[in-house]
């Protein structure tokens, strides 16, 4: 992609990592991994810009333009002169050949041709092409955005697993508390036994819960790390929390955006144009086909020498397809169903974009009201838990009460978290709808491309959000596939011991 020397730089090393640590490091029981190969302090920026540097989505996006790209140079170079040439060496005897005492025959032709007309059928085809290099754009810008917001919605993901380790772990601590009260004012003949049990059994839960969400965590940052193209072992420590920030949007303003912004819509309304052109060209098998052709040749018993005979020849040539056995009609039918296809396909689009946003809007409603709610959860189920300790040490109250107050606690922490989690992927999931450009303007890149009638070159750098993302994308050779360190595994016994 198109970024500045100093972001290539910081991402592209030769471990696709950016910091190196020398050796292997021991990680810390809150993420469940034992040892790492790399320990990364990352921010939500770093990893958006990482995902678009390295993701394999837009190196596939990116060869496919310029797949489009060389599609219409092939189309273009069909409306030029063609000059061919054959040669052919015979053996040749008869009684024809007898007077001339020859036992070989050498034949070289040139031929020239160009097209004159061909009832509009290699304009078309320029047109189809270049619409098909216009859409291949917008796909690519399409395809960012994505990238962005999945890379957004998998840093996020880590940030709530990480939370949520917390409060486990917060979990296991209070209990573990409890039990050594409970197993205090046991020895003390205050309580029964079954308070310990239970304690117990209510402790090992936990333990069994903050295993699974760290295991969580560490499939997160495997999965991120995955989509960043780093080895998955990395072990990504983000320096940021979920956080709640108000945003203040109006639904109809947002969808009339992503209506004009989107670039799948906008590639959906180059399809049909292409659609389109493929009908005219269709239509074109109808009308006659003129060329001016030149050939030339020379015939002789060697493959060039004085003893030769040569010919030459100029004109025009046409010819005209009166009956086809109803093939041209069938193509022309073949490209209008293709073109309600592209039509019905534009629409639906249209009609996806406004879903879109309506769904993310009123997600990011929720999770703000859930946001509040849990908020006010979480101070009142702290105030039971504490009125539940004291009523308990007091005897009025039962070990079954505290327990289910640190529940309760616990329960009202992961409800916040995970409406912070839902509010912050919301929105990254309403930017997406919306269109929001990382390298391209849409509406500036259809009015360049249609009303300034520049190409598709120009018209991406017209559209250009900056300089860095103004030239032309180029297809590189496939990255390398990205594999752990595993210079220090050991073997495993075949009965799974060590």
């Amino acid at each position: 992609m198109r970024f500045s020397k100093s972001i290539k730089k910081k991402f592209y090393s030769k471990r696709l990592a950016a910091a190196v640590v020398a050796g292997m490091l021991t990680f810390s029981i809150f993420t469940g991994v034992g040892q790492a190969t790399d320990i990364r302090n990352m921010d939500l920026d770093e990893a958006v810009q990482l995902a678009l540097v390295n993701n394999r989505s837009i190196k596939q996006s990116i060869a496919d333009r310029e797949h489009a790209r060389w599609k219409l140079s092939e189309a273009r170079r069909k409306s030029g002169p063609t000059l061919s040439w054959s040669s052919q060496a015979q053996a040749i005897g008869g009684k024809y050949y007898d007077s001339y005492d020859k036992k070989r025959l050498f034949t070289n032709n040139l031929e020239a041709k160009i097209s004159i007309y061909d009832g509009g059928s290699l304009k078309e085809g320029r047109t189809s092409a270049r619409y098909g290099l216009n859409a291949a754009d917008l796909e690519l810008e399409n395809t960012l955005q994505t990238v962005r917001y999945q890379a957004t919605d998998y840093y996020y993901r880590i940030l709530q697993t990480a939370d949520q380790v917390e409060v486990s772990e917060d979990q296991v601590k209070t209990l573990q508390e409890h039990l050594r009260i409970v197993n205090a004012q046991f020895k003390a003949g205050t309580v029964a036994k079954a308070d310990v049990l239970s304690t117990e059994v209510r402790l090992a839960n936990a333990q069994q819960s903050l295993i699974s969400y760290r295991n969580n965590h560490d499939i997160a940052m495997a999965t991120l790390c995955n989509y960043l193209l780093l080895p998955v072992d990395t072990v990504i420590r983000p320096p940021e929390q979920l956080t709640y920030n108000k945003y203040n949007l109006d639904l109809t303003d947002c969808t009339a955006y992503a209506l004009e912004n989107r670039p799948d819509v906008a590639a959906a309304d180059y399809a049909v144009k292409q659609a389109e052109s493929a009908k005219r060209a269709a239509k074109a098998g109808t009308r006659p086909q003129v060329n001016g052709v030149a050939t030339g040749g020379i015939t002789g018993d060697k493959p060039f020498d004085n003893n030769r005979s040569d010919s030459w020849t100029a004109g025009v040539s046409a010819t005209w397809n009166i009956f086809d056995n109803g093939v041209t009609k069938a193509q022309v039918h073949e490209a209008d169903a293709g073109l309600i296809k592209a039509q019905e396909t534009a629409s639906a689009a249209k009609e996806k974009v406004q879903l879109d946003v309506r769904s993310a809007y009123l997600s990011l409603q929720a999770a703000e009201k859930n946001i509040a709610t849990t908020k006010v959860a979480i101070a009142s189920a702290d105030e039971d838990y504490r009125i539940s300790q004291v009523r308990y040490a007091a005897g009025v109250g039962t070990n079954l009460d505290v327990m289910d107050a640190s529940d309760k606690l616990t329960q009202a922490k992961m409800n916040y978290y995970s409406a912070l989690y839902e509010y912050n992927t919301a929105k990254a999931a309403l930017d997406k709808a919306m269109g929001i450009p990382i390298e391209i303007d849409v509406p500036r890149y259809i009015t360049a491309e249609s009303e300034e009638k520049k190409t598709a070159e120009e018209a991406r750098m017209e559209a250009a959000i900056s300089e860095d993302v103004a030239a032309e994308p180029k297809a590189q050779e496939p990255a390398p596939v990205v594999t752990i360190d595993l210079s220090d595994s050991k073997p495993i016994d075949p009965k799974f011991g060590n």
